[in-house]
């Protein structure tokens, strides 16, 4: 498999990335976060996931306060370079509202007939 460096990624005008986070063990998606080049580097040097808050404009070390720690397994990089898929190990919910995921909820009643 090839390896993306930190250079290689193509960061979004406010010099920021999506960050797709997925269960290892269910598969399930648990959230989308935004990650930018310092949170990265934490995240790499310290095993577990670190985003940038848009709402905050800080780093955002997941389960500091909640105590929902994501430790990575694997970070992977979309084909274009302007995506991450990072697959965890979550440590109780992953979501603000305390569900295990943040998609918890659908839109509409199901396909039309």
């Amino acid at each position: 498999m090839e390896t993306v460096s930190l250079d290689g990624l193509r960061w979004n005008e406010a010099g920021l990335v999506p960050v797709v986070v997925q269960d290892v063990d269910s598969g399930a998606v648990l959230m989308v976060a935004w990650a930018n080049r310092e949170s990265l580097e934490r995240t790499l040097a310290e095993g577990r996931m670190v985003y940038w808050s848009r709402s905050r404009r800080e780093l955002w070390r997941k389960g500091d306060t909640s105590g929902h720690v994501q430790h990575w397994e694997e970070l992977l990089v979309d084909c274009d370079a302007d995506v991450l898929l990072a697959r965890v190990h979550q440590e109780g919910a992953a979501c603000h509202t305390g569900e295990r995921s943040c998609f918890h909820r659908r839109l509409g009643d199901g396909p039309a007939s």
